[in-house]
């Protein structure tokens, strides 16, 4: 990880920037010889089939585990107590 001040940063913003996307290096920012900032590549964005082959590979309940888990959903909102209507003045 590569340290600099945030001054010399803000004088070199540019180059910064192009090293930590393109290099995917991440940069700590000190001011008065304090860690302030981290900068990290940016994680690029997921594409709709990405998430599509994700959320195939999730884990999947069967059907005795989806029933006890909607019996257990059910329980848990019986035993909750009503929220009292708003009285104002």
């Amino acid at each position: 990880m590569r340290t600099l001040s945030v001054t010399l940063a803000a004088r070199n913003f540019s180059d910064l920037i192009s090293s930590v996307h393109y290099r995917g290096e991440s940069a700590l920012l000190l001011k008065g010889g304090r860690p302030m900032v981290r900068m990290v590549p940016a994680r690029p964005p997921r594409t709709g089939r990405e998430l599509a082959a994700l959320w195939a590979r999730l884990p999947r309940l069967s059907p005795a585990e989806a029933e006890a888990m909607a019996r257990d959903l059910a329980d848990a909102r019986a035993a909750l107590r009503p929220i009292p209507p708003l009285q104002w003045d």
